[in-house]
């Protein structure tokens, strides 16, 4: 994985069928559970729902048509983004609250369409037009910026099935979790960007479950981190996750106070717990 052309995360085939178990889901709704609350603070059933809208359509606006309205203040630093985006999606949250759920599913469906066609047209081995920030990458190729946009739209539905209290296992599967893990994994290397070990020391990162699997982060030589997919000798710390809320840990959903709960650490626990402070989603 450390290879000048890594191998791709296939998730484009995926998106589809994602959006077709969200409409499912959405469309088995009672009026009540539109407003049920979120992992996500400020966000109600509803809210996510709108914001997946707003993720169809601002791709297409600026990526398919090359239309940004408007733009970061300090599109150079990730933490100018991260108040850009967070401002965009108040106000547009705020905007689409007057739109009935018929109306919003209707969007969902016609907008999910023209955006995974937009995504098909991409050359996946060209620079993409946004790259993966929380990988720490400056640029980014298009099929890990695709990767990236099925992660962000595999958690919200999960999101939204949290809330409801049902169907969560739906998307537990090892065609639609396993991709979404493995693009999180890619975190691990910037994500320990700051932490030294010794050369060729591995640490193993094992989600459970039928959908999970197994990843290695090796120290080189070199005093950088790799993400391989095997490793040729015992692992010095070992971190075993719970598959059922492996997602909301990656995705600022689950308090280290509750993981722990969730995660086995052995070996090396400063080197292990470090997991607890992953984060792959921009926030």
């Amino acid at each position: 994985m450390s290879a000048e052309r890594p191998v791709p995360i296939e998730t484009l085939p995926l998106f589809s069928n994602l959006d077709e178990k969200l409409l499912s889901f959405l469309r088995s709704l009672q009026p009540a559970e539109w407003e049920l609350q979120t992992l996500a603070p400020k966000w109600k059933v509803m809210d996510v729902a709108l914001h997946l809208m707003a993720g169809n359509l601002q791709t297409l606006s600026m990526l398919r048509d090359g239309y940004f309205g408007v733009t970061p203040a300090d599109p150079t630093s990730y933490e100018g983004i991260v108040q850009f985006l967070n401002e965009l999606n108040a106000d547009w949250i705020k905007a689409t609250r007057r739109l009935s759920p018929r109306i919003v599913m209707e969007m969902l469906d016609s907008t999910g369409r023209e955006y995974t066609a937009f995504l098909h047209t991409l050359d996946p081995w060209q620079t993409a037009g946004f790259s993966v920030g929380w990988a720490g990458e400056q640029t980014s190729l298009n099929w890990f910026h695709i990767a990236r946009d099925y992660t962000e739209k595999w958690h919200h539905q999960q999101q939204i099935r949290q809330a409801v209290g049902r169907g969560e296992d739906e998307l537990l599967t090892p065609t639609l979790y396993q991709p979404f893990l493995a693009t999180c994994m890619r975190a691990l290397p910037h994500h320990y960007r700051h932490v030294s070990a010794e050369p060729r020391q591995t640490l193993q990162f094992t989600v459970t479950g039928e959908g999970g699997g197994t990843w290695f982060l090796r120290y080189s030589s070199a005093g950088q981190w790799e993400l391989q997919e095997s490793a040729a000798s015992p692992s010095v710390a070992v971190v075993i996750i719970d598959g059922a809320v492996a997602w909301r840990l990656f995705t600022k959903s689950l308090p280290r106070t509750q993981a722990e709960a969730h995660v086995q650490l052995t070996g090396d626990k400063h080197l292990g717990e470090q997991v607890f402070n992953l984060i792959t989603i921009m926030g």
